[in-house]
């Protein structure tokens, strides 16, 4: 009787494995559908060579057990090094700003486009995508920043 459940007891541990390395690698289901096999063979070397008691006693452990050992394959895996645990943070560096541009704050310039209400502007030579506050400004319109909110150059007519 127990070398009887020995391969079905070591297919069901295959079968999490697998499912718990469907996780880790891309497979598009594949080993999803290895698992299941596994899980399906097991059942039925049980309900075959042992008896119909064991193979339910089997199949309600799967139910229970394989959700559990699923879980405890998603916790286990979040406190791995394979997953990414460190944020990007601007006081480490990282940053999507493009640099100076609160610098601007301020200064005036040339709105080189009509703004309804973003264009382009020219400040201190230099062309900047802007946004006007809501108002429309004709182009060649002297304007002055008012506001730097993130890449966002908020601009008024002077």
């Amino acid at each position: 009787m127990i070398k009887d459940l020995l391969w079905p007891v070591i297919l069901q541990l295959l079968g999490i494995v697998v499912i718990i390395a469907e996780m880790i690698l891309p497979s598009a289901g594949l080993l999803t559908i290895a698992a299941l096999g596994l899980f399906g063979y097991s059942l039925f070397l049980v309900f075959s060579t042992v008896s119909m008691t064991a193979g339910f006693v089997f199949l309600i452990a799967d139910m229970i057990l394989v959700p559990v050992f699923i879980l405890i394959g998603i916790k286990a895996l979040a406190a791995s090094p394979a997953t990414l645990k460190t944020a990007l943070k601007s006081e480490e560096g990282a940053t999507v700003l493009q640099p100076g541009y609160q610098q601007l704050l301020g200064l005036e310039g040339k709105a080189i486009t009509d703004l309804r209400p973003s264009g382009t502007a020219s400040i201190n030579g230099k062309r900047y995508d802007v946004v006007s506050s809501g108002e429309y400004i004709s182009k060649e319109t002297f304007i002055i920043v008012t506001a730097v909110n993130g890449n966002r150059i908020v601009v008024r007519a002077k």
